[in-house]
């Protein structure tokens, strides 16, 4: 009986935290880019162009707009008509990822954005000098620059998770005063990793999307050196 009565209060207990632990669409699995739910998404605006003479079920965006959040999809266009419902990770949802569409010319593959890294972003851009530019620590490359977090109110450097493995990825900016996430480390491994060839001159970012369902989102373009190491690539 006692063992009985124990696993009664053990029992209540995993409910009480089941309901108030996380919000609906901020449960730990849903932060998970599934590969079902990706075919699923994949699935419906396969359908929805087919139906709608080539059309895709994307929302409009400025022309310059970063390539990688520049296609998100909308949902309203393919929910509840070409699937049930949005996917538990989505924004959404209430989870970390944005639904978007690369190659949407030739191919369109649905992909995803790690919205966390524009969380870290934004609170940067938020706390840069009246005048739109970040105190400067060091000169990275030509036209590429290390912010001075400290001046800027933070205690310690900034990194963001990176959305490929466990490594914490450093933050750059440019002149213009825009940050970006140096993607450097994860590249430089698919380089190393995979002994792919690829030319100098040629954004090498592909790299990430072809072996990734998370794009590169909020980077600067590279390529790579005479060694076969990933540099920043901007244009003059």
């Amino acid at each position: 009986m006692k063992k009985l009565r124990l696993l009664a209060v053990l029992s209540m207990g995993i409910l009480l935290l089941a309901g108030c632990g996380y919000k609906s669409g901020y449960e730990p699995e849903n932060l998970l880019p599934y590969e079902e739910q990706l075919n699923a998404v994949q699935n419906a605006v396969n359908s929805f162009k087919e139906d709608s003479s080539g059309l895709l079920p994307i929302k409009t965006r400025d022309i310059e707009t970063d390539q990688y959040v520049k296609y998100p999809i909308d949902f309203k266009k393919i929910v509840p008509t070409y699937m049930g419902k949005v996917p538990a990770n989505s924004y959404e949802a209430g989870g970390i990822y944005q639904y978007v569409l690369m190659d949407v010319e030739e191919n369109p593959t649905v992909k995803l954005v790690d919205l966390r890294i524009a969380d870290t972003l934004r609170d940067i851009n938020y706390r840069k000098g009246i005048n739109g530019y970040g105190p400067v620590a060091e000169v990275i490359a030509e036209g590429v620059y290390k912010l001075d977090y400290k001046k800027m109110g933070y205690k310690s450097e900034l990194s963001v998770q990176s959305p490929y493995s466990d490594t914490l990825l450093p933050l750059v900016a440019t002149g213009d005063g825009k940050v970006y996430v140096d993607y450097s480390i994860e590249l430089n491994r698919l380089l190393q990793e995979n002994k792919t060839e690829v030319k100098q001159g040629e954004d090498i970012r592909h790299l990430l999307t072809d072996n990734y369902a998370i794009v590169p989102a909020y980077s600067l373009p590279y390529t790579v050196n005479d060694k076969n190491e990933p540099v920043f690539m901007l244009s003059k």
